[in-house]
């Protein structure tokens, strides 16, 4: 399977990032071709909403958007990896799924498997619910089948990322079906 992983820290050695690795390290000794892309760094100019795009052509920004879609819809499975920020997903990662917008029929006709990797600092149950609704509303509006989604509380650091959701990311790649 060809696994596009679209990483949303600003953090390059963060938590998100570390936990990601084990999925990667599970998928890539079962077979699955991974291409990762580090869309917190990209240069990525937000949606404006100015329709050029027709909802199903190429985005008015002169930017890394236009090549990371294309990207998107060569894959079959997308993973989103984000840190959380405020409740929901880093800005960096948001911009990137906005700017779905300009190829929305032709992602949602793919039927993607999706899968959703976060880390939050805090280990209080309510720091996962905003974004956990949001995930499902996205998946259900981009007619998405969703196969994984480990979302890492208490997760400030590297080192205080449990083993279990690192567990738990090495066997979610390692049992993806080929």
């Amino acid at each position: 399977m060809k696994i596009l992983v679209l990483k949303g820290s600003p953090h390059i050695k963060g938590t998100s990032n570390t936990l990601v690795s084990e999925f990667i390290r599970g998928a890539k000794e079962k077979g699955h071709k991974i291409e990762e892309i580090d869309v917190a760094h990209a240069l990525l100019h937000p949606c404006l909403g100015c329709d050029r795009c027709a909802i199903n052509g190429t985005c008015i920004q002169k930017d890394d958007g236009n090549e990371i879609l294309n990207k998107i819809l060569s894959s079959d499975c997308l993973v989103f990896v984000t840190p959380v920020y405020y409740f929901g997903m880093s800005a960096q990662l948001k911009t990137l799924i906005d700017r779905f917008y300009a190829k929305n029929s032709a992602i949602t006709n793919k039927h993607f498997k999706v899968i959703y990797i976060a880390c939050a600092w805090n280990d209080d149950d309510m720091v996962m619910k905003a974004l956990d609704a949001h995930l499902d509303i996205l998946t259900s509006y981009l007619e998405m089948n969703e196969i994984g989604r480990i979302l890492a509380k208490g997760a400030g650091y590297p080192s205080a990322i449990k083993p279990s959701y690192l567990k738990a990311a090495y066997e979610l790649g390692e049992n993806l079906e080929v």
